[in-house]
């Protein structure tokens, strides 16, 4: 069964915003939320620039840093950069790794704390 169509619609589901690079830091997809999210400084023209030309030297260096850490042990998947404040979420940097364990590139997650404001099953007569 082919997953790619799964995956990619997982990804474009998600309301935050999910950035992938590949190990040369260029950036090889946007979802729809980071498209929106980032339309001020390109959006979708983004696609295929260097991630670090978006970035202030110390984020480069934190990005760099992951990145190495990411390669020294397969069991190094997933890391806590930063809390945000203003909007009130924690960013985590994910590794991406194919089948065999192999470090083939990272995103970003987002996870935000604010509690949900979406009625509860909204739209099923609940």
């Amino acid at each position: 069964m082919e997953l790619y169509p799964y995956l990619k619609g997982l990804v474009d589901a998600d309301g935050c915003a999910v950035v992938i690079c590949n190990l040369s830091h260029e950036i090889i997809y946007m979802n729809p939320a980071a498209i929106g999210r980032y339309a001020k400084w390109g959006g979708e023209a983004l696609l295929g620039k260097s991630l670090l030309s978006c970035h202030n030297a110390k984020s480069c260096e934190v990005i760099r840093r992951v990145a190495a850490w990411f390669s020294e042990d397969a069991s190094h998947n997933r890391i806590y950069t930063s809390f945000n404040e203003k909007e009130n979420k924690d960013v985590y940097m994910v590794a991406l790794r194919s089948e065999d364990g192999e470090l083939i590139g990272y995103y970003e997650k987002h996870e935000y704390r604010n509690r949900e404001a979406a009625p509860f099953l909204a739209g099923l007569g609940e």
